[in-house]
């Protein structure tokens, strides 16, 4: 079963984003570092984005995991909370929505697919991330759903 430690560690992280409003798809290539903290984990994403075929730039950005599984932003905010055998999550930011879909299917490599519509915005974003060991530990296969 997959739990907050199986996060634990560093991710390759391929992010593909189409902006319907804008009209430019955006790339980032990076890592997702989780590391615990305490009171349980601090995601941390660096990576290029490149948008459309403008110049790439480094992005960065960080969230708190807790148990449950509870994310929040860094500053402690509520961001949204999901359950990995039913990893579907809305967090909700007037006018706008955001709808996560968690995918663990094949884990280690896992995805989340988030769909964020409203008047302000409206694009979808796949983030693929995969153990930057190509080895399966005994750990990982024993927390596969």
């Amino acid at each position: 079963m997959i739990t907050l430690a199986s996060f634990q560690g560093r991710w390759t992280l391929t992010r593909h984003i189409d902006d319907r409003r804008a009209g430019v798809p955006a790339t980032l290539h990076g890592m997702a570092e989780f590391v615990p903290d305490g009171t349980g984990l601090t995601l941390t994403e660096t990576g290029r984005l490149r948008p459309g075929e403008g110049p790439s730039f480094e992005a960065r950005r960080s969230y708190l995991w807790r148990e449950g599984i509870t994310v929040l932003f860094d500053d402690g905010r509520p961001f949204h909370t999901f359950d990995p055998s039913a990893p579907e999550a809305v967090h909700d930011c007037p006018p706008d929505t955001y709808r996560v879909l968690y995918d663990f299917t094949a884990w280690p490599l896992w995805t989340a697919t988030w769909h964020v519509t409203g008047p302000r915005k409206d694009y979808t974003m796949v983030s693929t991330y995969a153990p930057t060991s190509s080895v399966m530990t005994l750990e990982d296969r024993s927390n596969v759903l």
